[in-house]
């Protein structure tokens, strides 16, 4: 089975220019959880989504690839049964002229 959580949209420190410190920026996460379904036992994909925005929101990490290793370690603590995640993160708004944006897969 899989999940897709796609735009998940919500401000963030996240960065490391000075200005990035201070002033919560726009970050959008994709999110593709397989995982093996059995009856009455299923991710509940509203708390992945919690999950992702209160880890990104209180870590406030420097770099996007950071936040995506921790997020994968924490997703899999949290969600034991998942066995591929694929998450993608965002920036719009740090360019001008485009929308910029680190992807991590893991396999567990």
């Amino acid at each position: 089975m899989t999940i897709l959580i796609e735009d998940l949209t919500f401000d963030a420190i996240i960065g490391i220019l000075d200005s990035e410190r201070i002033t919560p920026q726009q970050v959008i996460i994709d999110c593709i959880i397989g995982y093996e379904y059995e009856q009455n036992s299923f991710i509940n994909y509203a708390e992945v989504t919690s999950h992702i925005q209160e880890s990104v929101q209180k870590n406030q990490f420097f770099l996007i690839e950071e936040a995506l290793q921790s997020l994968g370690l924490s997703l899999k603590k949290q969600f034991s049964s998942l066995h591929t995640l694929s998450l993608t993160l965002r920036k719009p708004d740090i360019l001008s002229n485009c929308t910029v944006g680190v992807q991590e897969n893991f396999i567990f």
